[in-house]
């Protein structure tokens, strides 16, 4: 199935090169997308290590006649990254700062350095990279010259080509060479020849260049040939390969231009408007005042993003009532003229006819933001603005093609209300957000590219959109370059004359077309559908699945759309802050991201990766890393659920080829509990007898450098949360405690301590049972993990039953480990949907959101002494999927004098079996010691570790030899503490 295509070629790379060369089907499938519609498979990928291998792959496309495309972060949303021949990924190895000169502010980089990786580094120098794009966490430098991007607070600090000093590169025919402004060191300069041709096409095309160019500071459209003029003194080569788009060479160190950190006194205004083209209107005005930035959020991205969990508190934070559309304006001076910022602009809100009257923080129009948190919150909201649009669950998306058109702020009122006629006149309609104070919205209208009328429809709004853009004397252009999608305009944007001066540029530097040919000059037609991500023909068949897909729409029971709600805008990509996505974050590897996962499932669903890819060993090797956090769950803003696919995909590989022992042994574990408690000596004999361990690993392939969980001899009975008989007033005082499979056999202290509190705060406690002798209930985790989901179903409809009429009554369902009891409220819905799951789902909360709930109505009320302590609060991945963080920190906050501190980390990598699996245990250490364990190690010796979640405080005791303990026993720890104590 996963041939390689040019053997040959795929020998001599893996013989010259240090990096990685992937040549087979799946590896090129994942490179074959970016973040645009477009799709092309590449010949094979070469991941370098080193600018030698740069080299060298140069030198083996040349030879075979291959096209070669660089790429980073792959979210080019034009097209850019993706072509027939070699794709080199510079973004695992090429990403290292070579030189910093903090007095000059400047530095040189690696070309697959990313902008947040870059900006962490400077911190600490009072210096960044300006150049804010929304994409920052994932966008790497090289990547963003090519595409000479811009980012919110380009009215400061401008676009890249104003921030690039020089760009050390490679030529297509192997030449070496430093592209900078002229009058520097010329020992490492381009050949006399090339440099001497485009200062004369400079001086020759001076008047046509003069008249054709727009003058719009967003203009990244075509090769700079405004820099070649005589008058752009000193003439700066490296400003004609910024936005190039890898058309003319191939970055291998880049130097920039650094700023001091913006003051901390940031003051953001959100002006309130009740119509999209008053917003339009007051840009200008807003502009004037000389904010730091001015961003456009829309009613549609509002009410999107109030669909959203992690955005939805944000929301409330800031936004009144419905408003048509928010100007976001930020003022980034000292405190006293960001003040006076304000003042200005609730002056100018209150010119217009918009206010809220006098209220503090808020009138004028203008909510004013001074909290540095939330600040960021509204940054991130802002920043996820495209994957916000994109998360409509509907056939039809927004599409990008129309994407960054800038025109003068005096026509954007004009301009957007003239392009939203033409989206309803061709039966459609716009999302729009982003850069107001540039004329540069970011505008999509919602079209389904699967249809051939739709992809006319594109067309049609393109031709239309385009020639008003030039009426306005803009660039149709604006941030995120010319790719597939606009290249073949430029003839009508810059005319003829100059469109042959591009090709005589790229002719001079590239005279074989070698370098990602087809962008910029020589494109093709942007609505060619061989060229996109779903061609003609493009089909999925149904399949019988086994979660319920039904919210999304498309073939194969709604999974298909699940899949494809990916939009490769690689979010996922991040390497820091929040979870997601942490295998990625271990080994950078495109396979490793959800990105990737994503795309591979879309290849396999559609037959694109030949027969039985779905469940074929290559797909287990795909999601083989994903960990089932569910970080992306919450974290990807179109809501891509991986851990639920992966379940997906396990259950109809093991309907075909079966489960293995080992996946046996895991998913069974609920039902043979009962007896290996009672043989806990026996089997303790594997980590105690030697040769015993790596026995087990080569049987059953669980680790020998694990010690196995020990089952209790004191395991957790059910009569232990009897309370005896109810007083009739008591009766609103009943919980249910679900007393899950983890707790109950390996850690029934945890479920003691729950039952400890909850009695000492006046509950009357009933664990949770079907009663008559059945088994204890389980949640199915277990049977999910291993893909048996048929087994998970008549789990959850046992426990459904069991607790259906405890939820009907009014009872809270409490949990103490987090993957079980959310389990209750996300995957039952998709394995038993309807009302009885759904009752279930909205009655079952975690130990702590309970005490949290009940402490906010006043209902609870603990005696709990003072711990005079510190406590190092660990997070398990799905608390904070389903938000639930906050309510640990409010549990503990009950306690007198505790110092809470939180750990930030990511996944702690043990994930249940997975840190047990000798195929992955490295990848689980390696995991833990992201963060977590370092944090861990460095705390002081008397801190209490808080880690709710059984895998967690096994990785803890693992790999920091602490042991943590679950946020139940340090409140029942308090409660044995007199009131008195220091």
């Amino acid at each position: 199935m996963n041939e390689i295509i040019r053997p040959g070629l795929f020998r001599r790379l893996s013989k010259e090169i240090a990096g990685e060369v992937l040549f087979d089907r799946f590896s090129r499938g994942r490179y074959a997308t970016d973040a645009s519609i477009y799709q092309i498979m590449p010949a094979g990928v070469v991941v370098a290590r080193t600018t030698d291998d740069v080299a060298a792959a140069l030198d083996a496309a040349r030879e075979e006649g291959l096209p070669l495309t660089m790429r980073g972060g792959g979210t080019s949303q034009c097209g850019q990254t993706v072509n027939s021949g070699l794709v080199i990924d510079t973004s695992k190895y090429l990403n290292r700062v070579l030189e910093l000169d903090v007095e000059g502010r400047r530095a040189l980089v690696e070309p697959g350095i990313v902008l947040d990786d870059l900006n962490r580094f400077l911190k600490p120098h009072g210096l960044w990279f300006p150049v804010d794009v929304s994409t920052a966490s994932r966008a790497t430098i090289g990547g963003m010259a090519g595409n000479n991007s811009c980012g919110s607070r380009s009215l400061r600090y401008g676009t890249m080509r104003d921030n690039v000093i020089a760009i050390e590169a490679i030529l297509a025919d192997g030449t070496e060479g430093r592209f900078a402004q002229l009058d520097q060191d010329t020992s490492n300069e381009p050949p006399r020849e090339l440099i001497a041709a485009m200062l004369a096409l400079g001086r020759r095309e001076a008047d046509e260049i003069e008249a054709r160019f727009p003058k719009v500071q967003r203009r990244v459209g075509g090769y700079n040939l405004d820099a070649l003029m005589p008058a752009a003194e000193p003439i700066n080569l490296a400003h004609l390969l910024v936005g190039s788009e890898g058309t003319l060479g191939i970055s291998t160190a880049i130097e920039i231009a650094l700023s001091p950190l913006p003051k901390s006194t940031r003051l953001l205004g959100a002006c309130h408007f009740p119509s999209f083209r008053a917003a339009m209107e007051a840009a200008q005005h807003i502009v004037a005042l000389k904010p730091t930035s001015v961003e456009l959020v829309d009613s549609t991205m509002i009410a999107l993003a109030r669909e959203i969990a992690m955005f939805r508190p944000t929301l409330e934070a800031f936004v009144e009532g419905d408003p048509a559309a928010l100007l976001l304006v930020e003022f980034a001076d000292e405190a006293d003229e960001n003040d006076r910022g304000m003042e200005a602009l609730r002056d100018v809100m209150s010119g217009l006819g918009y206010g809220f009257g006098k209220g503090g923080e808020r009138e004028g129009g203008v909510v004013a933001v001074k909290d540095a948190k939330l600040q960021a919150a509204i940054a991130d909201l802002r920043a996820a603005g495209l994957n916000i649009m994109m998360s409509m669950k509907e056939a039809g998306k927004p599409v990008s093609f129309v994407e960054d058109c800038a025109v003068p702020l005096e026509h954007l009122a004009d301009y957007t209300d003239r392009l939203t006629a033409i989206f309803e006149r061709h039966g459609t309609r716009g999302t729009w957000y982003a850069h107001a104070s540039e004329g540069c919205l970011h505008v999509r209208p919602v079209l389904n590219v699967k249809l051939d009328k739709d992809v006319a429809t594109m067309r049609a709004i393109a031709d239309e959109a385009f020639a008003m853009v030039r009426e306005y004397k803009g660039s149709h252009s604006g941030e995120h370059g010319d790719g597939i999608v606009r290249s073949e305009f430029h003839e009508a944007m810059f005319g003829s004359r100059i469109v042959r001066a591009f090709e005589e540029v790229k002719a001079a530097f590239d005279p074989s077309g070698l370098l990602n040919p087809g962008k910029i000059v020589h494109p093709p037609k942007m609505d060619d559908r061989s060229l996109m991500r779903y061609p003609p023909g493009y089909a999925v068949e149904e399949i019988a699945t086994a979660f319920d897909w039904s919210a999304w729409p498309g073939a194969a029971g709604g999974f298909q759309g699940a899949v494809e709600m990916c939009n490769n805008n690689g979010a996922c990509r991040k390497m820091a802050g929040a979870v997601m996505c942490p295998s990625y974050r271990v080994t950078r590897n495109e396979k490793d991201v959800t990105r990737g996962r994503a795309n591979t499932l879309r290849l396999a669903l559609s037959g694109q990766l030949g027969p039985d890819a779905l469940a074929s060993d290559e797909m287990v090797e795909t999601l083989k890393l994903c960990v089932s956090c569910k970080a992306c769950r919450r974290e990807c803003p179109t809501g891509v659920d991986m851990a639920k696919m992966k379940a997906e995909v396990l259950y109809q590989r093991g309907k075909g080829k079966g489960f293995s022992l080992k996946d046996r042994l895991i998913a069974g574990l609920p039902r043979y509990a009962p007896v290996a408690a009672r043989l806990t000596d026996l089997l303790a004999l594997r980590d105690r007898v030697p040769g015993l361990a790596a026995l087990s690993e080569r049987l059953f392939g669980f680790s020998r450098r694990r010690t196995l969980p020990v089952f209790r001899r004191d395991w957790f009975r059910d009569e232990e949360g009897r309370g005896g008989e109810i007083p009739a007033d008591a009766q609103e005082r009943r919980v249910v405690l679900f007393a899950d499979t983890f707790g109950r056999w390996f850690d029934p202290e945890t479920l003691r301590a729950a039952v400890k509190v909850l009695q000492a705060g006046g509950y009357h406690v009933e664990i949770a049972s079907l009663g008559g002798g059945e088994r204890p209930l389980c949640c199915g985790r277990t049977y999910l993990a291993a893909g048996m989901a048929d087994r998970a179903r008549e789990e959850a409809r046992r426990t459904i039953a069991a607790l259906l009429p405890h939820v009907r009554a009014g009872r809270a369902i409490i949990g103490l480990e987090p993957s079980c009891i959310l389990t209750l409220r996300d995957e039952f819905l998709a394995l038993v949907p309807g009302e009885d799951a759904e009752a279930v789902a909205a009655g079952a909360m975690l130990f702590e959101e309970f005490l949290v709930r009940e402490s906010r109505a006043g209902r609870l009320s603990l005696p709990l002494g003072p711990l005079d302590r510190k406590a190092c609060l660990h997070g398990h991945c799905h608390q904070k999927a389903f938000g639930a963080m906050s309510a640990v920190e409010a549990a503990l906050r009950l306690i007198p004098k505790l110092d809470l501190a939180i750990i930030e980390s990511s996944c702690c990598g043990m994930a249940g079996a997975f840190g047990y699996d000798a195929e992955t245990i490295d990848v689980s250490l390696a995991m833990g010691e992201l963060s977590l364990l370092p944090a861990v190690r460095s705390a002081p010796e008397d801190a209490i570790i808080v880690a709710d979640g059984t895998s967690c405080r096994h990785q803890i005791a693992d790999g920091a030899d602490r042991k943590a303990v679950h946020v139940a026993e340090v409140l029942a720890g308090a409660l044995d503490r007199p009131a008195t104590a220091a």
